[in-house]
């Protein structure tokens, strides 16, 4: 997506980051991978082999060009981890591939960069405790299947109601909205929830995929968000995390409103919050 390129291009014209906070990941080593996925369906993925049936659940056209992007994606993602556990935050421009299931993938999503990445944390020993945060419009149902019977990670996905996925997985913790949910009632539900959250869970690591298809006019999206209060949800969780001093690895995730301009400003103002924070 064009947004992808863009993105960092905003970022460094307007100074919210230099050249020298950027990195390029390389492709991710497979047994990393296969904490989160179901080695018959990597084999598959990474052999071009799925049923053509798995194959259109995934929504492109299967390339080893897109599975080697997944790689790297994946790979963005654990390594931002290290980052975020030396400097406190680490971002992934892509990323938030929460609709890739164990043992399959589907809307776009062909490996859980996010699952991935916890498990590797949870496998060294350099977290114990996991907290995922995702506020995409879209319930993150791969996510949820991954970590279902694992207490070292706590699932929380506030999304549409009736927004893709129609059959939604179990979370930890669920929260579906009604259709055009305004910014006072999100930020509301947000308010009461995330603290208890973090007091409750106690995590030592936390990931937060932010999608900005949670806007009025995103294409895709059926809440009602303003870009002004999109940038409160930021605000509100990377402050926790940086208050409670837990470092914490975002993946931008979903954003598909007409105007491109208004996509890529509403993932800025991810850094810049982040920025205004943790300087």
């Amino acid at each position: 997506m064009l947004k992808y390129e863009l993105l960092p291009e905003q970022l460094l014209r307007q100074g919210t980051c230099s050249k020298d906070q950027f990195f390029s990941p390389e492709i991710i080593e497979e047994e990393h991978v296969l904490r989160a996925h179901k080695p018959e369906y990597y084999r598959d993925l990474a052999t071009l082999q799925l049923d053509p049936r798995a194959a259109r659940r995934i929504g492109f056209p299967l390339s080893e060009a897109l599975v080697k992007r997944e790689l790297m994606i994946a790979q963005g993602t654990l390594q931002g981890c290290r980052y975020a556990m030396e400097y406190g935050i680490a971002f992934n421009i892509a990323g938030g591939t929460h609709h890739a299931f164990s043992d399959r993938g589907e809307a776009f999503c062909l490996l859980n960069d996010q699952a991935i990445a916890a498990q590797y944390l949870l496998h060294s020993g350099k977290a114990s405790q996991i907290l995922i945060v995702d506020l995409d419009v879209h319930q993150g149902n791969g996510t949820a299947e991954i970590f279902r019977d694992n207490p070292a990670v706590f699932t929380f996905s506030v999304h549409g109601k009736s927004n893709y996925p129609f059959k939604k997985e179990e979370s930890d913790l669920d929260i579906a909205l009604p259709d055009n949910t305004d910014d006072r009632t999100y930020l509301q539900i947000l308010r009461e929830h995330l603290p208890q959250l973090f007091d409750r869970i106690k995590p030592d690591f936390i990931f937060y995929l932010c999608g900005v298809d949670v806007l009025a006019e995103d294409k895709l999206g059926k809440l009602g968000l303003s870009l002004k209060g999109a940038r409160k949800r930021d605000e509100m969780v990377l402050s926790l995390c940086h208050s409670m001093k837990v470092p914490v690895q975002c993946s931008m995730g979903g954003g598909y409103a007409p105007d491109i301009r208004t996509i890529v400003d509403a993932h800025a103002n991810t850094y810049r919050v982040a920025r205004d924070i943790y300087e």
